[in-house]
């Protein structure tokens, strides 16, 4: 399958009941809250005269909460992306909404308009978590809102936030195999990032938010991809797209925040597997060969060969040497004292 050409559109804060602790999205997406059908379809005329492959391609609408603007509202920018499915242009329709801005009503309107997938802002499923980060609604909302969306034949994604007022690793990890439980299509994990004028800057500045930092984070979300990879459950996202406002030398703060952030987490990953691999099997020579795809390459060596660097240095060995293969995307062949090919995720703790 080709690589999918999503086409963004942006509706910050329309349709949201309050203000999350956490959000700005004005400051996150860097576009005004008014937005048209006719803004609509130029976003996607846009995007389609720049797409070099137009076979699958998808019309994303993200950033406020698409259900709970109102009816009337949702079909109009629901029918412009339908207009372009149905003449063949668009494959997908996908949109991100609160958990308690789903019912049979709702549903069936999207079922009507082609929507395919319904992302769910869920953030956490701890009950403290959701009241300090003002949410607004309940854990029982969650459960409902993504059975019927599975009910009524939608893929159903879920969006995970780590380092809220009051979480931590436990609390993440349960919200992560309680995630895994309701078998959805596609997951995001994004580190909470404390942004200007919002109420986490104000509690950050009063001292009564810690923000996570980058290494902290680091580990915190790759214990999480590894629930999600045994599972095999698709990360779709890990951490914020940069943009000029969300930087930080635009208006971040504070926070895990890195414009390769997914490459850190994946890196890490691989490396806790590989020390893990080694010290259990003591497949060990003074000169190692390891092969994977060329991502995973990447992910072995770290930035500036930083895992390299490490792995030698923990094993103490005199060189290793990387070379890329088309192996899977968790598979590793190793060739010291003897070859074998090993799947990564057996190995992370």
């Amino acid at each position: 399958m080709s690589k999918r050409n999503i086409i963004s559109i942006f509706i910050p804060h329309y349709g949201c009941p309050n203000d999350c602790v956490f959000c700005n999205q004005r400051k996150i997406t860097g576009v005004s809250t008014d937005i048209s059908n006719s803004d609509v379809e130029k976003t996607i005329l846009e995007y389609l005269s720049y797409f070099k492959r137009k076979d699958n391609v998808e019309v994303a609408f993200y950033g406020g909460s698409f259900t709970a603007i109102p009816l009337e509202k949702q079909s109009e920018f629901l029918q412009v992306a339908c207009k372009y499915k149905k003449n063949g242009f668009v494959k997908y329709i996908r949109l991100s909404t609160r958990p308690d801005a789903i019912d049979d009503k709702i549903l069936l309107n999207l079922k009507k308009y082609g929507v395919d997938i319904v992302e769910l802002g869920v953030q956490s499923l701890d009950s403290d978590v959701l009241k300090l980060s003002n949410r607004g609604h309940d854990v029982n909302c969650v459960y409902d809102s993504a059975s019927l969306i599975k009910e009524y034949g939608f893929l159903l994604g879920l969006q995970q936030m780590v380092g809220l007022p009051g979480d931590n690793l436990e609390k993440s990890i349960y919200t992560a195999k309680e995630f895994v439980k309701l078998k959805p299509y596609c997951v995001r994990i994004y580190p909470t990032l404390v942004i200007k004028e919002t109420k986490l800057y104000n509690s950050l500045r009063s001292g009564d938010y810690k923000s996570l930092d980058l290494d902290e984070s680091i580990k915190f979300v790759s214990d999480l991809l590894n629930i999600y990879y045994k599972n095999n459950i698709n990360v779709i996202r890990v951490g914020l797209q940069p943009t000029d406002n969300i930087n930080y030398d635009g208006d971040i703060v504070a926070g895990a925040f890195h414009p390769a952030y997914r490459q850190l987490v994946e890196s890490f990953y691989f490396k806790k597997g590989l020390l893990n691999y080694f010290k259990e099997s003591k497949n060990l020579s003074d000169e190692i060969y390891i092969y994977a795809n060329g991502k995973n390459i990447s992910n072995i060596s770290g930035q500036k060969s930083k895992n390299k660097k490490e792995i030698c240095s923990n094993l103490n060995i005199k060189k290793l040497n990387l070379r890329e293969k088309g192996l899977g995307n968790f598979e590793v062949q190793i060739e010291a004292m003897y070859e074998e090919v090993i799947d990564i995720r057996n190995y992370y703790r």
